[in-house]
């Protein structure tokens, strides 16, 4: 097996910077940025079901795109996670051996690309379909967990960025995907046990 790649020489004296102010920081604001990046996730699952409800009331074409946003986010985790098999970087905290504000994870959970930062891009792109307000919210806090992975020491910078690069460009692809074939996918979905899933359209 080869080596597990070492990403210090991207943006390493970056991370370390990041990671010196963090420790220099109060220590409720360092408290509650983890936090954030431990149960941050959730907020995006709240938006989801708030999407959902809202767009009961626009048609069948908006709560189609609706019901689909959660599983966009499970395709761009499922591509982010190809990634990091393809790619196997350690982890900074392992590799620069600095204190961070998050336990390191162990050898072999590998840090490129940031799953949460896929995650909470790809659910705000989503989102974006269906809601721009509530798109706009989404995005504001993806931004912040991806900064937040990298605030309590688990990723690069670049870690980060190119999650939300696999994020973005996975849930554009399939909302897209998924407003192209919208009559035919409503029409089985009417049909099917999900039927009132769509009740107010």
């Amino acid at each position: 097996m080869p080596p597990a790649y070492d990403g210090s020489h991207v943006d390493g004296s970056a991370y370390t910077e990041v990671i010196d102010l963090a420790q220099r920081t109060p220590s409720w604001l360092d408290s509650l940025i983890t936090a954030w990046s431990t149960y941050g996730l959730a907020l995006f699952a709240v938006l989801m079901a708030v999407a959902w409800w809202r767009a009961r009331r626009s048609g069948t074409s908006r709560v189609l795109v609706a019901l689909t946003v959660p599983l966009i986010t499970l395709l761009a985790f499922a591509v982010d996670a190809l990634v990091k098999l393809g790619v196997r970087e350690d982890r900074p905290c392992q590799t620069l051996r600095v204190a961070t504000l998050e336990a390191c994870p162990a050898p072999g959970d590998w840090s490129f690309p940031s799953n949460h930062a896929a995650l909470a891009a790809a659910a705000a792109v989503a989102l974006f379909f269906v809601s721009r307000r509530l798109g706009a919210l989404a995005l504001v806090a993806a931004v912040l967990m991806a900064g937040s992975r990298v605030w309590v020491g688990v990723h690069y910078p670049h870690d980060a960025l190119a999650g939300f690069l696999v994020g973005t460009v996975v849930a554009c692809v399939s909302a897209w995907a998924v407003r192209r074939h919208q009559d035919a996918l409503a029409g089985r979905l009417k049909q099917g046990p999900l039927r009132p899933l769509l009740a107010g359209t």
